[in-house]
């Protein structure tokens, strides 16, 4: 059988009018009979040809076999009969009657045509017409696909009052354009709300004649091509390979680390320590008093012709001028140079504002420099032995070395100096005694109280002989620092700023330094050969004549000349001074008001 398939009509099954001789009888087709093709084409039957007027249709329509007239028999071929006329369905927009193959309207027939063939004695219908036992199948294909990800509709259940679908009410075909009116004894059409839902299966009924499903439509989603998955897969594979990099680097360091502070393997030892602790310190404390004290101190460096050296100085006040010592800044003379670092570490030039060597004090001046913070001066009557103090300063070029110790002595008289002859640069100090460490380089620095307070300026130490002579002792701190009270310095200061040079306190008489015994005496003569008392002088007016023993200055006594400079200069021009003086073994009281070395 042939699936469904249609096909053409062969001569050897094609019906023919009756009367028309087969294709032995004539080989030459007429031609009404001929189509373009060579093939043969069914005419409609004659006028008044058997079967003409009952309704089968024209050539170009569907012809059906029925019996042959005359009732054939059992071994011939048999025509199918025409449907029953209420079984024809009617197209739903009029009232003709369709034909039962869906060819569209039923026209009447002259002649029914039969078949070219005869009959046999099998009753074998001809290859590719179905028998009336029969039916051939429809053709069946797959349904369209539903777009990826689109869910498939489930078909609706058939109602419960569906009339079953028969062969004989099944119709195809397209409704024609115009209307054929049914004819007479025509079947009653089936409404188009009986017939059941077409199933809606991967498999269905094909219709020819159906509506083209609407076309198949992307979800919006580009198609990859082979060369974007590619690239897709390399950034892909990049990425891990970087995210593999980075956890194996961080996991390597983290475990690098670990081996690093804890070994890598086998006993570890960890030493306990103390936990961290608030950075503030008590302001009396040595750490407090650095602390408040360092911002004000700086470092010298003196550079001269012949010689150089470093020394420590602090601020005075914020128009940038520094308090050092004389023999800091002694080696730049007229034309050296003078550098000045402080504690912040920015550097600059200074020059001499005035200096003494008699008090071996000097002041220097630093311009264009802002932020200066000026340290605070103190008292030094106010000391006392045993008072805890704090040395700063730069020792051979340590800069903010701090150290610290306390008041071992007060009024201890030093001088210091006198390497360049004639005793022009000797310096006579009434000292403050420390055990603060205090080596070469500190000089000019400031010996503070506990309240970072300057009370002292140091100036001189005294180092360990190692008994030859040959001076080539330790040149270091030995517990015996000496510093210049802070009293003295700020008076002495404020002269060299003020007018450059600085005034000494004297009593006018010429004292003799090569006298052993207890006490200072006077000179017969001056170093010129002139009186040992200066007339109209201190000593002059207080009636001190050659020869005498000054043995107490204010109640305290001196056992040299030396001793009566210092205390001599620890005073000031105008300061009135009680002497105790022996003459010819007895002892007086004088009083005396202290002159200048100017003569005032």
């Amino acid at each position: 059988m042939d699936e469904g398939t249609p096909t053409k009509a062969k001569w050897w099954s094609r019906p023919r009018p009756r009367g028309v001789s087969g294709p032995g009888e004539s080989d030459t087709p007429t031609p009404a009979t001929t189509g373009s093709d060579g093939d043969f084409v069914l005419r409609a039957p004659e006028e008044g040809a058997p079967g003409a007027g009952s309704g089968v249709p024209e050539a170009e329509g569907d012809f059906e076999l029925r019996v042959p007239l005359g009732g054939g028999n059992s071994e011939g071929d048999f025509a199918l009969a025409r449907p029953v006329p209420t079984d024809t369905p009617v197209d739903d927009r009029s009232t003709e009657p369709v034909d039962a193959v869906g060819q569209g309207p039923a026209e009447p027939a002259t002649v029914r045509p039969e078949p070219a063939h005869g009959s046999d004695s099998t009753s074998t219908p001809p290859y590719g017409v179905p028998g009336p036992w029969a039916p051939a199948p429809p053709v069946q294909h797959p349904a369209t696909a539903p777009a990826h990800g689109a869910a498939i509709p489930t078909p609706p259940p058939p109602p419960a009052h569906a009339t079953p679908v028969t062969r004989d009410t099944v119709t195809s075909g397209p409704p024609k354009d115009h209307d054929v009116p049914a004819p007479h004894g025509s079947p009653t059409p089936t409404p188009p709300e009986a017939l059941p839902p077409v199933p809606s299966t991967p498999w269905q009924n094909y219709d020819p004649w159906a509506p083209v499903p609407a076309p198949l439509q992307q979800t919006g989603a580009a198609v990859d091509t082979k060369d974007t998955r590619r690239r897709r897969a390399r950034r892909a594979l990049l990425a891990s390979a970087l995210l593999l990099a980075l956890v194996a680097g961080g996991v390597g360091g983290v475990v690098g680390a670990y081996l690093e502070r804890n070994g890598a393997g086998g006993d570890v030892v960890e030493l306990p320590q103390a936990a961290e602790e608030p950075r503030g310190r008590a302001p009396d404390s040595v750490a407090g008093i650095a602390a408040r004290a360092l911002p004000s101190v700086v470092t010298l460096h003196v550079s001269g012709t012949e010689e150089s050296g470093t020394g420590t100085g602090f601020v005075l006040d914020d128009r940038g001028h520094i308090l050092t010592n004389n023999h800091v800044v002694e080696p730049a003379g007229t034309d050296g140079e003078i550098s000045v670092t402080f504690h912040s570490g920015d550097t600059a030039k200074a020059t001499v504002v005035g200096r003494d060597s008699g008090y071996d004090l000097a002041v220097v001046e630093v311009s264009d420099v802002r932020g200066l913070k000026p340290m605070t001066l103190g008292n030094s009557d106010n000391v006392q032995v045993g008072d805890p103090v704090v040395a700063i300063g730069a020792p051979f070029d340590l800069e903010g070395t701090v150290t610290s110790g306390i008041i071992s002595a007060k009024e201890r008289p030093i001088t210091a100096g006198g390497e360049s002859g004639g005793g022009t640069d000797v310096s006579y100090v009434d000292a403050l005694q420390t055990d603060a460490p205090i080596n070469p380089g500190n000089s000019g620095g400031p010996l503070l109280d506990s309240r970072a307070r300057v009370v002292g300026i140091n100036s001189a130490i005294r180092s360990a002989d190692d008994g030859s002579g040959s001076g080539t002792g330790q040149a270091g701190s030995i517990g015996l620092g000496f510093a210049i009270p802070v009293n003295q310095a700020k008076r002495v200061a404020e002269e060299l700023i003020n007018t450059g040079k600085a005034t000494h306190p004297v009593i006018g008489v010429t004292l003799d330094m090569d006298y052993t015994g207890d006490g200072a005496r006077v000179g017969t003569k001056s170093g010129d050969g002139g009186p040992a008392v200066t007339e109209g002088g201190p000593g002059d007016r207080a009636g001190l004549e050659a020869g005498d023993v000054i043995t107490e200055v204010d109640g305290r006594r001196i056992h040299s000349g030396d001793e009566l400079i210092v205390k001599t200069r620890a005073h000031r021009p105008g300061d009135r001074l009680e002497l105790t003086v022996e003459r010819d073994g007895r002892e007086k009281s004088v009083s005396l008001v202290l002159g200048s070395s100017d003569g005032d």
